[in-house]
């Protein structure tokens, strides 16, 4: 057996043992996961093929004594050779008996039940307590994180070093879907506004205009489930006065986010200093025009920040907040560990200017 897949056996027993102790506490017989957000957690592999949809070709079926992947005959075998450990038992069976799964469950589960992350059938929601633990990230996963992350930005900075001024927003988002796939990244978003739509949109979704004389690009890339969120900005001039001003009235608002993300705290506290900080700063108001961000992990945003919102940030977790203004946003992906924000997407080649608590990405000029 390699390093590696030792370690993720090694994680899927930690995994287990944490499963089928919620089992117990909350009178389960089994849980069954079908979403690709689940099954990565669980298995540290995918069974996603429609990059679209939510729920996978295959489902983890946990009971107190055993782990299945429940998959018919086309994905099967793959599944079993490249995406879960070898102690998750693959069930392979008939893709035209679409009853096939339940009658499996069926004969595996008594009076306690199941829940689900998708329930159906009479299954109970997934324990909150089970919820809470796929956000403290433990340090496998925080590994395949920072080597994610990096991956990401590296991307990214690929990308936007490619742009012209002529180049079409589409043609700019193919660069970065590209990019992320060569690095073995699922490219689960790629916004892309040029200077027209850029301060019009928030989520400019892109379109055959071409840039002109800057562009921001987002990136939500996926991989082994995990997701990296980030947004960068190139010019093809000097940014203006204002426009300098805005992001730098979004990098204080992102500092003030980071400031107040400690373990403990609830995400509706964040979400207030934010708005504060919008409003001390001359934009009352401004947080109300596009969400902040909030957790981040198995799925680009895990929950939200609202106002009032009693989610507390898990130590381990990650962290994603995005403040922005008209053409103006901040956004990273980062680990919040005992010395800190610890910032994933990170490529050293990008332009940075000093700020708190740690240096920031600049705008990419580019003559």
């Amino acid at each position: 057996m390699s390093s590696a897949d030792a370690a993720r056996s090694a994680e899927l027993a930690t995994k287990l043992v944490t499963m089928r102790s919620i089992l117990e506490s909350d009178g389960l017989d089994a849980v069954r996961l079908r979403g690709h957000d689940w099954f990565a957690w669980a298995t540290g592999g995918s069974n996603s093929v429609l990059w679209t949809s939510e729920l996978g070709v295959a489902e983890l079926f946990i009971t107190r004594t055993g782990a299945f992947a429940l998959a018919d005959a086309i994905d099967a075998g793959r599944l079993r050779e490249e995406e879960v450990p070898g102690e998750v038992e693959v069930i392979e069976l008939p893709w035209a008996d679409p009853d096939g799964r339940d009658a499996f469950v069926a004969g595996r589960v008594g009076d306690g039940g199941m829940a689900s992350d998708v329930p159906a059938r009479g299954e109970r929601p997934l324990p909150q307590s089970l919820v809470a633990a796929r956000q403290r990230l433990g340090p496998e996963e925080h590994e395949r994180y920072r080597i994610l992350g990096r991956d990401a930005a590296e991307a990214m900075t690929e990308t936007l070093r490619s742009a012209r001024p002529d180049t079409t927003e589409q043609e700019l988002a193919a660069a970065g879907a590209g990019a992320m796939l060569r690095r073995g990244i699922h490219p689960g978003l790629v916004l892309v506004g040029g200077s027209r739509r850029l301060p019009r949109f928030r989520h400019p979704t892109p379109t055959a205009e071409h840039l002109d004389d800057r562009a921001m690009v987002v990136f939500c890339g996926r991989r082994h489930g995990l997701y990296a969120n980030l947004t960068r900005f190139v010019y093809f001039r000097a940014p203006t006065s204002r426009e300098r001003r805005n992001m730098s009235v979004v990098a204080e608002v992102e500092a003030v986010a980071w400031s107040a993300s400690r373990p403990g705290a609830a995400l509706g506290d964040v979400y207030a200093a934010i708005a504060a900080a919008y409003e001390r700063l001359g934009f009352p108001g401004a947080e109300l025009e596009h969400h902040q961000g909030g957790v981040s992990g198995y799925r680009s945003r895990e929950v939200l920040a609202t106002p009032g919102g009693r989610w507390t940030i898990q130590p381990g977790s990650a962290l994603a907040w995005n403040p922005s203004l008209p053409g103006a946003k901040a956004e990273d992906t980062v680990l919040v560990v005992p010395d800190g924000p610890e910032t994933l997407t990170v490529d050293p080649a990008w332009p940075a200017v000093a700020g708190e608590p740690r240096p920031r990405p600049d705008v990419l000029v580019l003559d």
